[in-house]
């Protein structure tokens, strides 16, 4: 038991930070810059993989659903991508609401001479970006899904294969020293100070903001019934227990399911929709990250992003959530390259997230799976309306 908790990613993190956190006071400077410079290396590999990443995987992500049912597909395609852009547009009100009264926001300037002790020579070029991929691969997915082309769905299932083995399987090993490089670098620039002055009130606010959320959810799903929104919340308690204390939404799943299909007039429904959305649709993690991010954003720069800024970001943010669904463990190795890319985050600004990302990750990952079961009784009544005809024999990959 202890010895696969230890192979637990989220644990491993843990452990890690809590040792450096020990040791930090004794270790020579040159250390600290070495776990730093380490952690660069790999984030600026991920930003020169990452629209081809985007690309396989949301081209894969599409391509995989049966040409049998494109109606159903094609409306819970659309319900994913509405639900997780509403979601970050909520997180983004939200963020906003939070900086207008938060009277601790000012510009940060760190004094440091903290720096790598080498650093990647290759530059990406201004051409070679994560919208590209996105909309290429939603594109090539789209066609390949409805075509009757024989050859295009192999040549994405290996190509997906050779990327989540390299996501999965090499930089996923990675991630405790890809954390350990900004937890350094923290350290070494006094940011784990303000990161406590500024930051901690905000993950309260922002555990309130994920909860009132995930309650509309519900209310929603259960026409404003508060018995029977209770009664579905009841259903769902168990599968997010389980994804509080695993860390994972894809071994709930079964949880997910029953909990899920307890709550629908049609609970064959379930299994048709939470094995295609569960790493797809992420409510919480939408919420928490675009929160974060514009929040983050506003702390370094002073100012909000523009609105161009952030209906761009929303976007690609969006249709990448479709590429993290084979990326389970890897998924953040997606999205901090287009934190960088479209937000114009620094090394400091991603280190923030990174370690907000951990210390958040188990509500994270309940919120997902509870808002995922939730969201089931919505999608059943939008179809049910689309498609008046019983759903049962639909399945979904």
């Amino acid at each position: 038991m202890l010895f696969k908790q230890l192979q637990n990613r989220s644990v491993q993190t843990i452990l890690i930070i809590s040792a450096y956190a020990i040791f930090a006071q004794f270790l020579p400077d040159k250390s600290h810059r070495l776990f730093y410079t380490i952690s660069i290396f790999i984030k600026d590999l991920l930003v020169l993989m990452m629209p081809l990443t985007v690309f396989i995987f949301i081209a894969h992500t599409i391509s995989s659903f049966e040409r049998k049912a494109p109606i159903f597909i094609l409306t819970l395609v659309l319900f994913e991508t509405i639900s997780n852009f509403l979601s970050v547009w909520y997180a983004i009100g939200s963020g906003f609401l939070v900086s207008t009264q938060f009277s601790g926001f000012e510009v940060i300037k760190l004094d440091s001479d903290f720096s790598v002790l080498w650093r990647l020579g290759v530059s990406k070029p201004a051409w070679w970006g994560a919208d590209k991929g996105s909309f290429a691969g939603l594109v090539l997915g789209c066609y390949a899904a409805l075509s009757a082309s024989t050859y295009l769905k192999p040549i994405l299932e290996i190509s997906r294969s050779i990327m989540e083995f390299i996501l999965t399987r090499i930089f996923a090993k990675f991630i405790p020293l890809f954390v350990l490089g900004f937890i350094a670098q923290i350290y070494k620039t006094g940011m784990l100070e303000d990161m406590i002055a500024h930051y901690s009130l905000l993950m309260v606010y922002l555990v309130g903001f994920l909860s009132i959320y995930l309650l509309l959810i519900f209310a929603v799903g259960a026409g404003f019934n508060i018995k029977l929104m209770l009664q579905h919340i009841k259903n769902l308690l168990p599968a997010g227990a389980i994804a509080l204390t695993s860390g994972c939404s894809l071994s709930t799943m079964p949880w997910t399911i029953k909990g899920a299909a307890m709550n629908l007039e049609n609970p064959a429904l379930a299994r048709a929709i939470i094995p295609a959305t569960t790493n797809i649709q992420q409510i919480g993690d939408c919420i928490t990250n675009s929160f974060l991010c514009f929040l983050v954003y506003k702390h370094f720069n002073g100012a909000a992003p523009d609105i161009s800024t952030l209906l761009m970001f929303s976007t690609v943010f969006v249709l990448a959530r479709f590429a993290t669904a084979a990326v389970i463990g890897g998924a953040i190795f997606i999205m901090l390259p287009i934190y960088q890319a479209y937000l114009g985050f620094n090394d400091e600004m991603i280190a923030i997230i990174l370690a907000m990302n951990v210390i958040l990750d188990p509500i994270v990952t309940s919120s997902n799976v509870i808002a995922n079961g939730g969201l089931c009784r919505i999608f059943e009544k939008i179809w049910t309306k689309v498609h008046n005809k019983d759903a049962v024999d639909i399945k979904v990959i």
